[in-house]
């Protein structure tokens, strides 16, 4: 600021310059006072500039540079408040310290500051009072506007907490509340929104606009994506305000930005928030008024938005909680009415009840037909308009009407009629109840439905309801009405529909004890009847039953006794051990040998005639209480109540192998018959029949195992072992599940330089707790489990999958299959499926068969390998020289390879073993004349291998060329 004074010349005493007091005096403010004292000092020789600089001017971003400024700083500073600069130009001295007042002079050389400021002492002395005053009063002002200021909020913000206490509608106090606002800044363009985040959408609850012509509805929610990228859409869904002109709030959303509405010169946005969530916006906007938005406008909207959520919320929840009144107040009305209707329906249905256990017991009393059909009437008579009421009953042969109560106009009436086409018949024939006016019985009687035959004057109103009896239609019972006021509706339907069922079921009722009566008298007659044939049919009946029971127990080929009778009889033997420990009891579990081929040979009738002969000769060594029963088939067994010790049975049990053995002849054959024998000591820790039949079973399945003719004594080993076997079935199906077979490679050799050209797949299983187990330790389990071909399967696949994926493209594969894979017609076709799912070449496959597996049927295993060799599978003839026809196979197989038997190969290098050379020769000789591989199986020494090379034998497995291994370990000897 500068002001155009006299400046006082200055001489070595100081002229008094009035004009420049005078100013210093009317200065009313803290920069009008500075101006003067600047001025003062400007005037005065050697000084090149004086700034006074006030509170917040002290800073590099005043009107000072950056030296003036620290020079300031330092007389702040300073105990005595004075600084000077390193070229003692520049002087800085505090004027007012409490305000931070700091006075900044420049002086040329010739001049000197101290000399100056004594000069002008009591000038400055003056101007620094002045200027002290002038700074208090400004703050007093400063103050003074401020607490104007918060009056004007506290009396907007009391009167927006009235607002939401009163009982203006919220479109009013919404008004007020933008007149308030209006109040404290510019507010003519003006809205406010509500913000639910849950259900992103919003609503412009207030909308003043003095411009915006399509104005947003403020009784419907916006969905947010309608909205998007506008400036409320910013506000809400950020949490921050937005201020500015249009350039500047597209800098602040950094996103595209859509202007809804006219352009504004000026933009105000803030959000309204509660606990850090959007809740709502307040906006402002000003149109060519030239008005800017501060950030004072900012904080008091910011500052008034929290308290008009909270008047919005308050008068929502008021005007929430007076509908909910409102609604409970109509819901209470709504029952008040339903329960003065439910105790009038509850009057009405006590009358009612009270009438209907009248009418029931009626039913049930035992009084006349006529009696209970006038007080039917006069209960009936209580409840509805029933002067005029009838009962009418089909006759048997339903061709006549029969009305054994009619009651009209007070008057009772006898009436029996044939079947027409009255009201009653109608009934009858819908077999429903039926209401309705007289207008309603003409326009049936128009239609030709009906055809009324009236007694009297025609009624007003008839109700009718049929009488049923196991829905079937008995007659009817009605009421009728000459008077035009009555009506009969639903309530006088349900009551006669129940009367109609109690009259039903009362004449029902007294048909049924007449026809009982009847049918007593004829039952009784008839039992006695029925007595005397019964008699005669028990008698019968249990001479029967005694023949069934000894044809139930006992075989019908043998007449032995059978497994029911022997389980009973066991029963009770044990029984009595249990209380007797120290008895004993024995049984001989017997199997005919080789029965099957007896039967196959001799025929059915044959096999009959030799069980019954063996029956007897089994009959003559058994002492009484012993029995011998039959069990099934070929099986039998021998009963020993009391045995002192097991030598007792197995003396028996001899007896018994010698017996049978004796030369038997049967259909012109002479039979030398033999069995096996199992024998269990039945003591006190058998409970049931079933267990010793079990162990029995244990012992003879040991005497066929030991070859036959021969008997066997259970004992815990056998048990054990049996247990071992089925523990062992349970671990190989749960092999099967968790992948614990593994396929073990056996390398198969070219002999003239060792290269391996193929392998043989071996099945190992990894067993969990015995380790690495051989198909010695389980295949025997497998094949008698059934589970032998899952197991080859799961071989084939594995083995097929390892050499695709680690081994190189040029060697072959060979497996062993058994003659149960080749049983089945489609066995080349799982194989070609396997190949295409591991990816195997079929060239690569070769499949090893035995003869024994030829034997079955050795056509569909040649059609099997033919239809696999046209597809490149090959086949290989396993064990090869041991069976009984190696030779014929040679030539009518399609056969790839052949394996010589490990027996010759073993006997090469053996002393004498010019046999076993010459069957080798020979069979090397054949390979070569038909064109098949040979490869020498089981190969131990290196006499063997040179034996065989001068024999000129192209390839070898065995031990001395390799033990099988997983196919990683042949894969990392050749990476080595």
């Amino acid at each position: 600021m500068s002001l155009s004074l006299p400046v006082p010349v200055l001489a070595s005493k100081e002229p008094e310059n009035t004009v420049w007091l005078g100013c210093l005096i009317e200065a009313e403010t803290p920069g009008e006072v500075c101006a003067l004292i600047e001025t003062l000092l400007h005037a005065q020789p050697h000084c090149l500039r004086a700034k006074v600089l006030m509170p917040g001017q002290a800073e590099p971003a005043g009107s000072a540079d950056a030296q003036e400024t620290e020079l300031a700083r330092d007389a702040l500073q300073a105990a005595d408040g004075v600084s000077l600069s390193a070229d003692g130009r520049h002087h800085a001295l505090v004027l007012l310290p409490a305000q931070r007042v700091v006075l900044l002079l420049s002086m040329t050389i010739e001049g000197s500051a101290k000399a100056l400021l004594a000069k002008l002492g009591s000038y400055l002395q003056l101007g620094v009072r002045q200027l002290h005053h002038t700074i208090k009063l400004a703050e007093l002002h400063d103050s003074h506007s401020q607490l104007e200021h918060s009056e004007n909020l506290q009396r907007a913000l009391f009167s927006i907490s009235e607002l939401s206490s009163s009982d203006v509608d919220m479109p009013d106090m919404l008004e007020e509340i933008h007149r308030i606002v209006s109040g404290l800044m510019y507010a003519e363009n003006f809205f406010i929104v509500r913000y639910d985040a849950e259900r992103d959408c919003m609503r412009f609850l207030y909308y003043a606009d003095a411009q915006d012509q399509d104005k947003p509805e403020t009784n419907r929610d916006l969905h947010m994506d309608d909205r998007q990228h506008t400036l409320t859409w910013y506000l809400l869904t950020r949490g921050k305000p937005l201020m500015g002109s249009n350039e500047q709030l597209l800098q602040q959303v950094n996103g595209p930005l859509v202007i809804a509405g006219p352009d504004s010169d000026d933009w105000l946005g803030a959000p309204i928030l509660r606990e850090g969530q959007v809740q709502g916006a307040l906006v402002v906007q000003s149109y060519g008024t030239g008005i800017v938005y501060s950030r004072e406008d900012l904080a008091l909207l910011e500052f008034v938005g929290n308290h008009i959520l909270t008047a919005l919320e308050r008068k929502e929840s008021k005007d929430e909680l007076e509908r909910r009144v409102r609604q409970r107040t109509e819901e209470l009305a709504e029952v008040n009415r339903g329960l003065r209707q439910e105790v009038r329906e509850r009057h009405r249905a006590e009358r009612l009840q009270e009438a209907l256990f009248q009418v029931a017991q009626l039913a049930t009393a035992d009084i006349d037909e006529n009696t209970f059909y006038e007080r039917v009437h006069m209960v009936v008579g209580r409840l509805l308009d029933a002067k005029n009421f009838f009962i009418a009953l089909l006759s048997d042969d339903r061709s006549k009407l029969e009305f054994p109560y009619y009651m009209d106009a007070g008057i009772r009436h006898e009436l029996s009629r044939p079947v027409g086409r009255g009201m009653s018949e109608y009934v009858l024939r819908r077999g429903q109840p039926w209401s309705g006016t007289r207008e309603d019985i003409i326009a049936l009687t128009h239609a030709g439905e009906v055809i009324p035959h009236h007694i009297g004057e025609p009624s007003a109103c008839w109700l009718g309801v049929p009488l049923k009896v196991d829905e079937a239609v008995i007659g009817l019972v009605a009421v009728q009405s000459y008077e035009t006021q009555t009506a009969y509706g639903a309530p006088e339907q349900e009551l006669l529909s129940f009367v109609a069922l109690q009259i039903a079921n009362s004449i029902y009722r007294r048909r049924s004890a007449a026809a009982l009566h009847l049918a007593n008298l004829r039952l009784e007659n008839r039992v006695e009847e029925r007595t005397r044939e019964l008699r005669a049919e028990i008698q019968r009946r249990e001479q029967m039953q005694q023949q069934l029971h000894h044809q139930v127990m006992h075989d019908p080929l043998t007449g032995l006794p059978n497994r029911g009778y022997l389980r009973e009889r066991l029963d009770r033997v044990l029984n009595r051990i249990q209380s007797d420990p120290n008895r004993r009891c024995a049984l001989l579990y017997i199997d005919i040998d080789r029965f099957k081929v007896i039967n196959d040979s001799l025929g059915h009738l044959a096999g009959d005639e030799f069980l019954k002969a063996v029956a007897v000769r089994l009959l003559t060594h058994v002492r009484e209480p012993d029995m011998v029963a039959r069990l099934s088939g070929d099986e039998f067994a021998i009963l020993l109540e009391y045995i002192e010790n097991i030598d007792t049975a197995t003396i028996i049990a001899d007896r018994v192998l010698q017996a049978v053995a004796t030369p038997l002849r049967i259909s012109g054959k002479e039979l030398e018959p033999s069995v096996s024998v199992g024998i269990a000591c039945g003591d006190a820790s058998y409970l049931d029949a079933d267990e010793l039949i079990r162990d029995a079973d244990m012992a003879l399945y040991q005497a066929k195992e030991l070859g036959r003719k021969r008997f066997a004594v259970f004992d815990e080993a056998l048990a054990k072992g049996m247990v071992d076997v089925l523990a062992m079935e349970s671990e190989l199906r749960k092999a099967l599940r968790q992948n614990e077979f593994e396929p073990y490679f056996q390398p198969i050799c070219r002999l003239g330089d060792g290269k391996v050209v193929g392998y043989e797949a071996l099945i190992r299983w990894n067993h969990p707790q015995r380790g690495l187990l051989r198909p010695s330790d389980f295949v025997k389990i497998a094949e008698d489990s059934g589970l032998i071909e899952a197991i080859d399967w799961r071989l084939f696949e594995l083995s097929c999958r390892l050499l695709t994926q680690q081994a190189p493209s040029e060697l072959f594969i060979t497996f062993n299959v058994s003659a149960l894979h080749l049983r089945h017609a489609d066995f080349d076709v799982r194989i070609l499926k396997m190949l295409e799912r591991t990816g195997l070449a079929p060239s690569r496959l070769v499949t090893e068969v035995t003869e024994g597996a030829l034997l079955d049927n050795p056509e569909s295993v040649r059609a099997v390998l033919e239809r696999l060799r046209s597809v490149g599978v090959g086949a290989a003839l396993d064990d090869f020289g041991t069976g009984y026809s190696s030779l014929s196979y040679l030539h009518s197989l399609p056969l790839r390879m052949l394996k010589i038997d490990r027996a010759f190969v073993q006997e090469l290098d053996k002393a004498g073993s010019s046999n076993s050379t010459t069957v080798v020769a020979a069979i090397l000789a054949l390979a070569h004349a038909l064109n098949i591989q040979v490869i020498a199986e089981g190969i131990e020494t290196q006499a063997q291998r040179d034996a065989l090379v001068s024999m000129g034998c192209e390839m070898a497995q065995g031990y001395l060329l390799g033990s099988p291994a997983p196919m990683a370990h042949w894969m990392a000897g050749q990476k080595t």
